[in-house]
């Protein structure tokens, strides 16, 4: 059986609310300044673009790992457009990951992508409905620090 989640969001002032996860993490989430909001919290649609680079980040870097990439650095930059007409949906959505490490195998990460993208990521499945994800990434080498030689 599919396991069911909760959320709650409680009205705090003026366009303000907080969002309460099932398991007692809280975020602000507020509208615009232009629709009555003061800066104090994140946009809605701007928390789908993190849930997505949460939902794929996690994917990735859990595959990554199974396939025994030494990874020491990650970042998930999302970007998204939306129509400029009601109901204000993304419609196209970039996903570009930066991933440092090692010898990072180019075609580990591409394929942990494609199964992320595919096949794991929740919010991935939700948001193509309406988008189009466009998936890229770079990879920066880093080199570990050569032992300093011990003198006599």
């Amino acid at each position: 059986m599919a396991e069911n989640r909760k959320a709650r969001l409680i009205w705090r002032d003026d366009m303000l609310f907080t969002a309460f996860s099932q398991n007692g993490y809280t975020i602000p989430i507020e509208a615009s300044p232009q629709h009555g909001g003061h800066d104090a919290g994140i946009r809605p649609m701007d928390l789908m673009l993190v849930s997505l680079a949460g939902c794929t980040a996690l994917d990735v870097l859990s595959i990554l790992r199974k396939k025994r990439q030494e990874i020491t650095g990650f970042e998930v930059d999302v970007e998204g457009a939306r129509r400029e007409e009601h109901p204000k949906t993304y419609t196209e959505i970039w996903v570009r990951f930066t991933i440092k490490g090692p010898n990072v195998d180019p075609a580990a990460v591409e394929r942990a992508i494609e199964l992320s993208r595919d096949k794991y990521c929740a919010a991935a499945a939700t948001l193509r409905h309406t988008a189009t994800l466009h998936y890229d990434f770079t990879i920066v080498a880093e080199h570990p620090e050569e032992p300093m030689a011990q003198g006599a």
